[in-house]
């Protein structure tokens, strides 16, 4: 099955782009010599995980349905992390973990014994107070943030029982800021760490984005390792993983003029489908639209749910669209999938894997079924 043969509205992936990402952090993993994991928080498409376990990654589990996952399709334990563990949930996690964070130190004395009783090496997050993140919904180092344990908190009460720290400032960011990052993490923690054997540096770590300077991502580590050799380095990156391996396709189905503003009305949505558009905020790319440009038609997009802000705008286009012209909105296989959401009774889009023969076939199609079962 071809692309172009597709109705929309639909997610693809594509296995080269895939390929590309895995292959580049893959090189970065061995220069390094850490570990990189998975961060199913971006993506968890588990129908693609047999390419991800050619390459032997493992995966970070924020949930007992992300642990599941990735102990069934990867075939090995997590490192876990959750900003609260339960008398319900933490045998779950144990059985299923060869590390474990804890986010405070009243979850460490709770559950760190049973832990140990489980082999599952305990660490506690850490949060050094470096604020490099400019959007605050993904800033986990603004004042009174719940994340994580700071320095004063842990004068005079680390135990000795801690294997490892883990920290997590970034956000889709760069090595600076993670060398800021790491500066702040060191003048605080640094005197804990000749006494523990893992430092998990958390997620963010966008190595793929075109920019990113990976020469400098691999010398910051090579040179934190040889100050503490005996340390495990561990990232967990989530967007860089999937970052610009696949698009939504969508159509247009309307356009409609109010007060001068054209919005052109497609069959997917904003609130239902790509939710960081509104959260972050953020305007994908579209690959139709040209720059800005005097004399030729601007549009907003708006999304098919009665949600009076599910629209994101403006773009300009070579030509008036009309109904049923294709649009593809770029980068959409990162932080999409896995917030979607059934607001209004809104169809998912189909999602759609196309292999490095250019051969697309369908991943998963969703039905009123899929509605149905998730209401009661």
């Amino acid at each position: 099955m071809k692309e172009s043969q597709i109705p929309t509205p639909f997610y693809i992936i594509y296995e080269d782009k895939l390929r590309r990402n895995l292959n580049l952090i893959n090189d970065v993993r061995t220069q390094a010599g850490v570990d990189i994991i998975m961060a199913f928080k971006a993506n968890a498409l588990w129908r693609t995980f047999h390419i991800f376990k050619e390459y032997g990654f493992g995966f970070t589990a924020s949930s007992l349905n992300e642990l599941m996952l990735g102990v069934k399709y990867l075939g090995v334990k997590a490192h876990s992390y959750c900003p609260a563990y339960t008398e319900n949930t933490i045998i779950p996690y144990l059985e299923n973990s060869s590390h474990i964070t804890f986010n405070s130190l009243d979850q460490y004395n709770r559950f760190a014994h049973t832990a140990k009783q489980y082999n599952v090496s305990p660490g506690l997050r850490v949060n050094p107070r470096c604020s490099v993140i400019e959007t605050d919904i993904y800033n986990p180092a603004l004042p009174g943030s719940r994340f994580g344990v700071d320095a004063s908190q842990l004068e005079g009460n680390f135990q000795e029982g801690i294997e490892g720290l883990h920290f997590h400032a970034l956000c889709e960011s760069t090595s600076h800021d993670l060398e800021r990052v790491l500066e702040a993490f060191e003048s605080q923690f640094g005197k804990y760490l000749d006494s523990i054997k893992w430092v998990n540096m958390g997620g963010g770590h966008l190595m793929t984005r075109a920019d990113y300077d990976t020469h400098h991502l691999i010398s910051l580590l090579k040179d934190f390792r040889d100050r503490y050799p005996h340390l495990q380095i561990i990232l967990e990156p989530g967007s860089a993983f999937t970052w610009q391996t696949g698009d939504l396709i969508t159509s247009v189905v309307d356009v409609v003029t109010n007060q001068g503003i054209n919005t052109a009305i497609i069959d997917a949505s904003f609130a239902c489908h790509m939710p960081d558009c509104l959260e972050m905020p953020y305007k994908p790319a579209i690959e139709e639209s040209i720059e800005l440009t005097e004399g030729k038609p601007l549009y907003r997009l708006g999304g098919n749910s009665c949600l009076s802000g599910d629209f994101v705008g403006d773009w300009c286009f070579p030509k008036p669209l009309k109904s049923g012209d294709r649009l593809r909105l770029k980068d959409m296989n990162h932080y999409t999938t896995v917030k979607t959401n059934m607001f209004n009774g809104i169809q998912h889009p189909d999602i759609v894997f196309c292999d490095s023969n250019g051969d697309c076939r369908y991943l998963r199609q969703f039905t009123f079924a899929d509605y149905e079962s998730r209401m009661s």
